[in-house]
């Protein structure tokens, strides 16, 4: 990612500091950007390698039969469109169709990624709280159709910035970067759509949805006698705080920026802040889909016993030790196949 001092995130556009917020704004930033570039290749590889193992073994080794399957599946597929746009950003487009391309990925992947969790924690939520009643909602036909919706309305979310991406040239150093170019008539009203969306589905909507579902799911849990009911509730828990830590700091920085184009915290400290904040708040939130792999996928027990088959298939990826130890326990896994919560 070949960042300038002048250079916004990835999907953020820098608002007009003014000449005294240009000045100085930040010594540092080249060490940061070179950094950011670290990250964000180290998210892409790990997302890379997580969501296409989870792909590959639901496709190939797991029958999907449930909505949770459904989930998972377009789960990882939205986290792996996300973790590809990465790469694309680093080349930094010279051309309108890259561009383009990297934002409508970008996009569609923040927007999917985010409500396919929260339709995870619904999918539990109704096979716990709600097990008998939701039988008939919770099958293949329904996940289906959940998830073309969601799909359909990720796609929409994410029309206007791909239609209002843009190159742009710095003229600090002719630099072309990819930056949305909104009519000047309208500029603040789609600046402030584009805000209020990522808030509205992140911050307002989706959060609060998890919190309920998660808070319900625990107190049916605390009732019941399991031994299995620790382990559950400290899954709960990890779910929750990773969404919290990953994707509040990015929202929190994004309804700050549309306080500024009602002409609130406009002082030169406070831009200077969130313009820095944004960066690494981004970097956090995209972090979120290479961790979806291991909470939602490796750590259930249907998932592990599969995966633990294919890798008896393919002993040259294992070590040996373990090679054995898995064909040791093959019929046992087999004959399970009870699910997580």
């Amino acid at each position: 990612m070949n960042l300038s001092e002048n250079d916004s995130s990835m999907y953020l556009e820098t608002y007009d500091y003014g000449p005294a917020c240009e000045m100085d704004l930040s010594p540092d930033l080249p060490d940061g950007a070179r950094l950011m570039t670290v990250l964000c290749y180290v998210i892409f590889v790990l997302g890379l390698l997580g969501n296409t193992t989870v792909l590959w073994v639901l496709l190939r080794h797991i029958k999907l039969k449930t909505m949770t399957d459904v989930c998972l599946l377009n789960l990882a597929l939205s986290d792996l469109i996300l973790a590809a746009s990465l790469p694309l950003w680093a080349v930094n487009a010279q051309n309108l169709a890259l561009c383009k391309l990297m934002t409508g990925v970008y996009q569609l992947g923040f927007y999917s990624g985010t409500v396919f969790v929260t339709l995870m924690s619904v999918d539990r939520y109704l096979a716990i709280v709600h097990a008998v009643a939701a039988m008939r909602a919770r099958t293949l036909h329904y996940g289906i159709i959940a998830s073309v919706t969601i799909w359909v309305i990720s796609v929409i979310a994410a029309a206007p910035q791909v239609i209002f991406a843009s190159l742009e040239i710095d003229p600090d150093d002719n630099s072309v970067q990819c930056q949305p170019l909104y009519p000047e008539d309208t500029e603040n009203f789609w600046k402030m759509l584009r805000n209020f969306s990522e808030n509205t589905v992140g911050l307002f909507l989706c959060l609060p949805i998890m919190i309920f579902c998660y808070v319900k799911i625990l107190v049916v849990l605390n009732k019941c006698r399991n031994s299995k009911k620790d382990r559950a509730v400290k899954l709960i828990f990890s779910i929750v705080c990773v969404f919290v830590v990953c994707w509040v700091p990015y929202n929190v920085t994004v309804f700050l920026q549309t306080l500024q184009l009602f002409d609130l915290l406009n002082n030169c400290e406070a831009i200077k802040k969130i313009s820095s904040a944004i960066h690494y708040a981004e970097i956090i939130a995209l972090s979120h889909c290479c961790v979806n792999p291991v909470i939602y996928a490796f750590v259930g027990e249907k998932f592990k016993k599969s995966l633990g088959k294919v890798l008896t298939r393919y002993p040259c990826c294992i070590p040996q030790h373990h090679s054995r130890w898995m064909s040791s326990n093959r019929d046992a896994i087999e004959k399970e196949t009870s699910d997580t919560t």
